[in-house]
């Protein structure tokens, strides 16, 4: 299905340094990523990047014993500083970016705002990881009516089974799932 890009919006979920960092393999999302960002800013889809981004000295991660806990002990993706920072190849100055403190896209920031104030009907999203963000993201925004493609080639789980089970069985419930060069050749 075409999309219209007055109506589209790509979302790039946590492509961001220290995420990168954390692990093997993640940074395999990258060429494909790059290509989608590419191909939406020639579109001119509404092009957000959405990740983890806290105030200094992390007020927002209590001292209890939180997955986020150790961001805060690391002094990890505060805003403005290397982990926080996205991936060079598709981040440009004057992008806008949308910063989250907890796993969704949509957690406590002004994204849906953002979204529905510009007219957007469908979200084309990626990112890491499969099982955090994206099926955060998925299950938050098929319940507010977006319409969505997955890009499954564009997303990483550290779990290779998670991701498989997720793209080819729970996402398809929710939206399309797709590849990044199928996407691109239907969107032509």
């Amino acid at each position: 299905m075409k999309l219209d890009p007055s109506k589209t919006a790509l979302l790039t979920l946590d492509l961001q340094q220290g995420i990168l960092a954390m692990g093997d393999g993640y940074d395999s999302v990258i060429p494909n990523a790059s290509k989608l960002v590419e191909f939406a800013r020639a579109k001119q889809y509404l092009l957000i990047h959405i990740g983890l981004g806290f105030s200094e000295g992390h007020p927002e991660i209590s001292d209890a014993d939180t997955p986020f806990l150790q961001a805060k002990q690391n002094n990890l993706f505060v805003k403005g500083s290397p982990s926080a920072e996205f991936h060079s190849t598709i981040f440009q100055p004057g992008d806008l970016v949308i910063y989250k403190q907890r796993v969704s896209a949509f957690t406590e920031n002004h994204l849906n705002l953002t979204l529905r104030s510009r007219g957007i009907e469908n979200l084309v999203l990626f990112g890491i990881s499969t099982s955090g963000i994206v099926l955060s993201t998925v299950t938050r925004a098929f319940d507010m009516d977006y319409k969505m493609t997955i890009i499954a080639d564009a997303c990483f789980d550290g779990d290779a089974k998670v991701h498989k089970i997720l793209t080819e069985n729970i996402f398809p419930k929710r939206g399309t799932v797709s590849t990044t060069d199928k996407f691109i050749s239907e969107q032509k």
